[in-house]
């Protein structure tokens, strides 16, 4: 009954339908939503919002804020409505991206996924006039229990002037004491954030909430809609082996110790057949803080290698979710949910030591990176937390398949196209054929160092081409050596003909 779920018992007069507490929400208002991924998030309430422009013809913009990307019911059917002005800081949807990078579409901010909750207590963004937010129980004091993400919700739920729960019965109550809830103070008041192991606990379960700020409570069942993985293939299982054989050598070296330091890995199909690669390795007794628990993290806690798992959310595939529910209470015993300003939090990373793991779209022969846009103008989905975690990382890594589009695109360019985190930041690029650990070298070692270990062969000669003639035409002026009128012709090289290679 989801009256047990709702231990504060005045607030049972708060319960309404999805289109009643829709009907709150007004033309040029701003929404900040729970959801880290398509994990947490509110779908009855958007739901009913885009289905009311969509009957009624509406005039309505509103302007979104959410942890991370998040799923269809909000994400695809607001962009499907037309019902968003302004998007931030991520997203995955492909209704939401055709709309941002339509110039008469959405405006998008894509934001450090650290620096998007203080930066709405610092009132960058205006006031929030309603946070809606996904919850499996209120407390007795009416705090808000959350599900399976915390992404920016507790910062929502302390700024927004009025709250809209949604009540998820389709989430289990097993869920409460898996989350670790903790908001810094504000500069001139902030003091240090008192995590020095990964697995510490410093906050509450829950967000809390002052009950006379609840608006509405909205009862569902609509489950997470959940992504599925792409299998493990021959090219993830060579960079996850190159990834690996790099640990063991650092390790060998001294450099790291037997259990590594902890590790944090991106999201998606390539960063999580990548995590997978420790299930075959001899690493033991692991730490992971991160942002996202996918289904190789889930493998890695029942094989036993990893004692501590610290995310803002649980994204896993449709099975995996599965058998996290079978086994929850097994794994509350590892696994903690922080706000994602903590989990990200540059400070925490640093004094964790933390091993940076992201995916890139493409490198360029002095390693810098692209996150994010295609051909360097159409957004992909966003930098999320790479930036977070790869400028404070003990160890910063990339890994990206070597070619792209059926082996017409190289990944590795002699000049990215955008550049998302520069080469002051990255240390090392793993491909299927092999490892570039740019450490302690200057850009022409770099170039060297990324184009033999990294570079498909088929453009490892084209690369090598371009790098001795920008060498041998600048002459004694070549610190970083490019030809200008060619740096870019790759990419526009693939943009006419469909190919970046010479045919």
């Amino acid at each position: 009954m989801y009256q047990e779920r709702i231990r504060n018992k005045k607030l049972l007069d708060k319960i309404m339908s999805a289109e009643q507490a829709a009907a709150m929400i007004k033309d040029g208002m701003n929404i900040g939503t729970s959801g880290f991924t398509p994990s947490g998030y509110p779908k009855a309430v958007p739901l009913a919002l885009a289905k009311r422009v969509q009957e009624t013809g509406e005039k309505l913009k509103i302007n979104l804020l959410t942890g991370a990307s998040v799923g269809d019911e909000l994400d695809g059917a607001l962009a499907r409505a037309g019902v968003v002005h302004k998007r931030l800081p991520y997203q995955t949807s492909n209704e939401m991206r055709k709309a941002l990078n339509d110039p008469n579409g959405v405006q998008y901010q894509d934001q450090h996924l650290s620096h998007t909750p203080q930066q709405v207590r610092y009132g960058y963004f205006g006031d929030i006039d309603f946070a809606i937010v996904e919850a499996c129980a209120i407390t007795e004091d009416g705090h808000i229990v959350p599900t399976t993400s915390l992404g920016n919700s507790p910062t929502f739920v302390k700024v927004a002037k009025k709250v809209i729960v949604e009540l998820n019965t389709s989430q289990p109550l097993e869920l409460e004491g898996m989350h670790d809830v903790y908001i810094p103070h504000d500069p001139p008041n902030r003091e240090p954030i008192p995590i020095t192991k990964a697995g510490q606990r410093i906050g509450t379960p829950y967000i809390e909430c002052n009950p006379e700020k609840i608006a509405a409570i909205v009862v569902t069942d609509i489950p997470d809609n959940v992504r599925p993985l792409a299998p493990l293939d021959d090219e993830s299982r060579a960079m996850a082996k190159n990834l690996i054989g790099f640990l063991k050598k650092e390790v060998e070296a001294g450099r790291l110790p037997q259990n590594l330091l902890p590790l944090q890995s991106g999201v998606g199909s390539v960063a999580n057949a990548v995590l997978a690669g420790l299930l075959e390795s001899d690493f033991t007794d692991l730490e992971f803080y991160s942002e996202v628990i996918q289904d190789s993290a889930l493998d890695l806690i029942d094989a036993g290698k990893f004692k501590v798992c610290s995310g803002t959310s649980l994204t896993p595939s449709a099975e995996g979710l599965k058998r996290f529910y079978a086994n929850i209470e097994n794994y509350k015993k590892t696994i903690i949910l922080r706000p994602q300003e903590i989990s990200n939090n540059p400070e925490v990373a640093r004094r964790l030591g933390v091993i940076s793991m992201n995916t890139a779209i493409e490198v360029d022969i002095y390693g810098h990176v692209n996150s994010t846009h295609i051909m360097g103008t159409r957004m992909m989905n966003g930098i999320g937390g790479s930036g977070d975690f790869t400028r404070n990382a003990y160890l910063s890594i990339f890994t990206t398949a070597s070619t792209a589009k059926n082996g017409e695109i190289s990944s590795i360019v002699p000049m990215c196209s955008h550049i998302d985190h520069t080469e002051h930041d990255v240390n090392v690029i793993v491909t299927e054929i092999g490892v570039a650990d740019l450490r302690n070298k200057s850009p022409r070692e770099r170039a060297l160092e990324i184009i033999n270990n990294c570079a498909h062969p088929d453009f490892r000669p084209m690369l090598l081409d371009y790098y001795e003639r920008a060498l041998k035409t600048l002459g004694k002026q070549a610190h970083t050596p490019h030809l200008l009128k060619e740096a870019l012709s790759w990419h526009q090289r693939f943009i006419e003909t469909g190919s970046m290679k010479i045919k």
